[in-house]
């Protein structure tokens, strides 16, 4: 498939190194605003083609999944033209600046039948998977809280630091504890307390995220642009915990018992770079004509941006370009009503199942009620046949005459 990015910054190189390795993969395109940093983009990863234009690049018919690597703040605007040129998307975190950005892509592409999925790379990593099936197993017992911490400083990059570009902690590092812990616990979120310290520019440069589940369990989250920290996660439970080395980049998992002794550990398999597993499921998705990534569908993403949006509000900390909402009413929001018409179709499929259980076990019980029946019937009969009298030959019958008893 011929792969395409639009964008030729560091993250562009990452994925470009990614890449050139992949089988069935061509690097076919690169764009740049800047002719000559394409072509030196191109000559250095081997890319057949150099455009100075995003929009000439997405003309080109040859062109088949595009991955997005500008600033997120540009996203929804590189989105909609790549889906307007009818090409499929792979675009990197954060997807959107805000989830009402979020939808109205979402829903175009599902409009066009052309597959956009956010490059959440831990998500789509072997990890993510081995990280629930450990949890789920039951080593640690109740899995009961979780904590996961994400921080490098930052201050010197400028898009970081600067409103306009959507920079601040929370799109760029906050996103990735919040779906650490959206993969471990789920979304079924009844509280968050957040705060955040602001950089002098007006961004958040560093917060503190709680998340209240409704089954009791809690996640503490923390993210920064202002120093180094230990990106460790660990998962809590009523038999012991579970350790997690990098959760930008999962290296490796450790089981403690309640003596906090190590009784299991797993490694990270070899990997390229790790972008190699969104690239490989967003080709797959496209060649399945999905339009959509089973390890980041379209419900979380739009999940995410909606969280990180409602933590936004709780600081009143908006872009400078965001269009206020003249109805405010949540009923009209297209995000609220997409992630109810997925509890409401979750719901009906748990009555449905519910149903079901209870018909099986009402036959159960009904079967069990004859059978009981029948050999309370059969009882009766046996004592009554006790109860009559006996006929005296029956004997003879039975023990033979009288000739071959004296024998």
């Amino acid at each position: 498939m011929n792969v395409s990015i639009l964008g030729a910054g560091n993250i562009a190189g990452t994925m470009a190194t990614t890449l050139q390795p992949l089988k069935n993969v061509t690097c076919y395109a690169v764009a740049s605003r800047d002719r000559n940093k394409a072509q030196v983009f191109a000559d250095k990863f081997g890319f057949v083609k150099a455009y100075g234009s995003y929009t000439d690049m997405l003309e080109d018919p040859d062109v088949s999944l595009v991955y997005i690597a500008t600033p997120h703040s540009h996203h929804y605007e590189h989105i909609r033209m790549c889906l307007d040129h009818g090409k499929h998307v792979l675009c990197e975190k954060a997807f959107t600046a805000n989830a009402r950005q979020a939808e109205e892509v979402l829903r175009m592409a599902e409009s066009k039948g052309l597959l956009l999925t956010e490059a959440m790379w831990i998500r789509y990593m072997p990890m993510a998977e081995k990280i629930r099936e450990v949890v789920n197993s039951g080593i640690i017992g109740r899995p009961t809280s979780l904590c996961a911490n994400l921080g490098y400083p930052l201050e010197h990059n400028n898009r970081l630091v600067n409103p306009a570009l959507c920079g601040g902690a929370l799109l760029d590092l906050g996103v990735y504890v919040l779906n650490f812990a959206s993969m471990v616990f789920g979304n079924d979120i009844e509280s968050i307390a957040a705060n955040c310290i602001r950089y002098r520019s007006g961004v958040d440069a560093q917060e503190t995220i709680m998340l209240s589940y409704r089954d009791g369990r809690m996640a503490t989250l923390y993210a920064t642009m202002l120093a180094q920290t230990d990106r460790r996660g660990l998962i809590n439970g009523t038999n012991g915990y579970i350790e997690i080395d990098n959760i930008n980049n999962f290296e490796a998992m450790r089981v403690y018992n309640l003596e906090r002794r190590v009784v299991a550990e797993y490694a990270a398999p070899t990997q390229v770079t790790g972008y190699e597993y969104e690239v490989i499921s967003a080709i797959k998705a496209v060649e399945e004509g999905m339009i959509e990534c089973p390890e980041m569908p379209h419900i979380e993403t739009l999940y995410m941006m909606q969280l990180m949006d409602n933590i936004r509000g709780a600081w009143n900390l908006k872009y400078p370009y965001e269009v206020e909402r003249v109805d405010s009413d949540p009923e009209e929001d297209p995000v609220v009503t997409a992630r109810r018409a997925a509890q409401a179709k979750k719901t009906e499929e748990e009555k449905k199942k519910a149903e079901e259980a209870r018909k099986r076990t009402e036959e159960a019980v009904k079967r069990a009620e004859e059978k009981q029946a029948e050999e309370e019937a059969k009882r009766k009969e046996a004592a009554k046949e006790l109860e009559e009298p006996t006929d005296p030959d029956d004997y003879d019958e039975d023990m033979g005459s009288e000739e071959e008893l004296v024998k």
